[in-house]
């Protein structure tokens, strides 16, 4: 077995005590548990469903620099996210790379060329280091206004009534989240991590006014564990009310809000090599702001073959295990980018994708309010300062591209409640994968190492989604050449990656395969012969018989099917 292959033992996580066990295996969690097993700190995750499979799945894959946050006039937080962004092309290389951006200007006054001009200037004064990493591939380049002729060539059909020109910068765009946040779990288990998916937390273990373990529910073999911990470290994301509800006299006073958060996938690319930003005509009304420009706005981006459409935030007022996505929110979504940009003319029949999550909100869901607005900042909450609960801290995080840093801050609290003065190197050390020093020329050491057994393209997958890892891959391909074949005839998919992903990161369902584990159905729903092929690989693998196999397929299917609106 190679090195970091994530093997799942709940039996023998239940004979242990760790110095931290952490609730909930997304982005927040699994930078939790890399930060802590670099600290030397014993650790466990647990993750009621798959790794990554819930909010943390709700990413419009930007890695951004918080120029919207000059709105607010809140450069601390700007700074914050220009770190991180830099951070993360460091230690994730082949994950986030560079990617211009543009928007129309229309006017003189919020939305002017003139105060977006200014605006540029002072994203590049706090960004004033972005360029210091060595590698020349992750460098940023100055934002510039654009001239209407420019800004309408790269837009084409955009509304011309007032148009003024456009602006240009840069940010990051994620290949692959989901196995950005695979490749941060190798590494912690790697350091001695150990992490189940499908392994509900049902309660907390406690003894007086003090948190000393779990009590989990293992999903797969039905049974229910208990777990020694010195600390419990909660990174449920929406699930917190649900959790915390069952301290009873330790409960928080007051419940948390979220908003039902939504992305589109497009089947073609709307607007190549650029994404952009156009306003929505729906007013959003952000009491916080010092400059108020009125309406959300709603970003498209080109992603793989595909364009990426997203964020909208609209009030939640149900059960957390109840979201769904509906065929009435669609076309919601999608009535309103077209009226934001109508001579795209995006139909029902180009999406081949809607995916979303929930997002802490500042608000309560309220059915006069068309969109509500996501909080700003996260929350760390020390149980024992504010209900006199030892033993228990949790995390309300906002963003994907601050999860690390907020995860480390989360692990300094923990630190200094069993004694340790340990400090995060997670802002340095490169994750499983990542240990690429300059990634052009590591793409030609790969063509020139594999190029005889694989075409081009496969090489260049196998690397935007492993890393410096892709020769695990050819390893554990090596007595099986044929499981480098693709998987289908229009993928770039590799057989060799389902069974890596059964055998080395704990896929048990055809869907943390189809979503998580490759790219298959990341974009939509792979044809029949796909998903028959990986199905068939599954059973193999994991001792399907012929009705557990359809009952696979089945699920897997109907996931991707929207829920009919009432």
């Amino acid at each position: 077995m190679l090195k970091e292959a994530m093997q799942r033992d709940t039996q023998k996580m239940a004979t242990e005590e760790f110095d931290v066990t952490i609730i909930g295996g997304g982005i927040y969690g699994a930078w939790a548990a890399w930060d802590a097993a670099l600290r030397g700190l014993k650790v466990a995750l647990f993750e009621q469903n798959d790794f990554g499979g819930a909010t943390s799945s709700n990413s419009l894959k930007i890695i951004h620099g918080g120029l919207r946050y000059l709105q607010h006039a809140d450069f601390k937080r700007m700074r914050e996210s220009i770190n991180e962004r830099k951070t993360l092309m460091s230690i994730a290389p082949q994950f986030v790379h560079t990617m211009p951006c543009v928007m129309p200007t229309y006017g003189h006054g919020l939305k002017g060329k003139e105060l977006l001009s200014i605006a540029l200037k002072i994203n590049d004064l706090v960004g004033f280091d972005r360029n210091s990493l060595p590698d020349k591939q992750k460098h940023m380049p100055a934002g510039k206004s654009l001239s209407k002729k420019e800004i309408i060539s790269i837009l084409p059909g955009i509304n011309e009534k007032g148009l003024t020109g456009g602006a240009l910068w840069y940010d990051c765009q994620v290949h692959n989240s989901e196995r950005l946040l695979l490749s941060v779990l190798h590494g912690a288990v790697g350091r001695g991590a150990q992490i189940a998916n499908y392994a509900q937390v049902v309660a907390f273990e406690k003894k007086d006014d003090s948190i000393i373990g779990l009590r989990i529910k293992d999903k797969l073999s039905g049974e229910t564990l208990k777990i020694k911990s010195k600390i419990v470290l909660n990174t449920s994301g929406p699930w917190i009310n649900n959790l915390l509800g069952t301290l009873n006299g330790h409960s928080p006073a007051e419940e948390y809000h979220f908003s039902k958060a939504i992305n589109l996938v497009i089947r073609r690319q709307l607007i190549p090599k650029f994404a952009a930003g156009v306003m929505s005509k729906i007013e959003t009304n952000d009491t916080d702001a010092l400059l108020k420009s009125g309406g959300q706005t709603l970003f498209f981006t080109p992603w793989r073959k595909y364009s990426l459409i997203g964020t909208t935030h609209w009030p939640y007022s149900g059960e957390t295990d109840d979201f769904s996505i509906t065929e009435e929110d669609i076309q919601t979504f999608l009535d309103e980018f077209n009226s934001a940009y109508p001579a795209l003319n995006v139909t029902r029949e180009d999406i081949s994708h809607c995916y979303g999550g929930l997002l802490p909100s500042d608000q309560a869901p309220s059915s006069s309010c068309a969109h509500v607005n996501i909080r700003k900042h996260y929350e760390l909450l020390d149980h024992q300062k504010t209900a006199g609960l030892s033993g228990l801290v949790s995390v309300l995080g906002v963003k994907y591209t601050t999860a690390r840093d907020v995860s480390a801050k989360a692990l300094d609290m923990v630190c200094r409640k069993l004694g340790s003065d340990t400090k995060s190197n997670t802002h340095k050390q490169p994750i499983w994968g990542g240990d690429i020093k300059n990634f052009n020329h590591f793409q030609e050491e790969i063509a020139n190492e594999f190029g005889q057994i694989l075409p081009k393209l496969n090489l260049i997958h196998l690397i935007y989604n492993y890393g410096a890892r892709c020769r695990d891959i050819f390893q554990f391909a090596a007595t099986n050449p044929e499981w480098l074949q693709p998987v289908c005839a229009d993928q770039d998919v590799l057989k060799v990656e389902i069974y890596y992903g059964i055998r080395c990161e704990m896929a048990t369902q055809l869907t943390d395969i189809l979503l998580r584990r490759t790219e298959l159905g990341s974009a939509g729903c792979p044809d029949d012969d796909c998903i028959a092929q990986c199905a068939k690989i599954m059973a193999q693998e994991l001792g399907w018989d012929e009705n557990e196999r359809q009952q696979q397929i089945n699920a897997a299917k109907e996931f991707y099917k929207p829920v009919s609106s009432q």
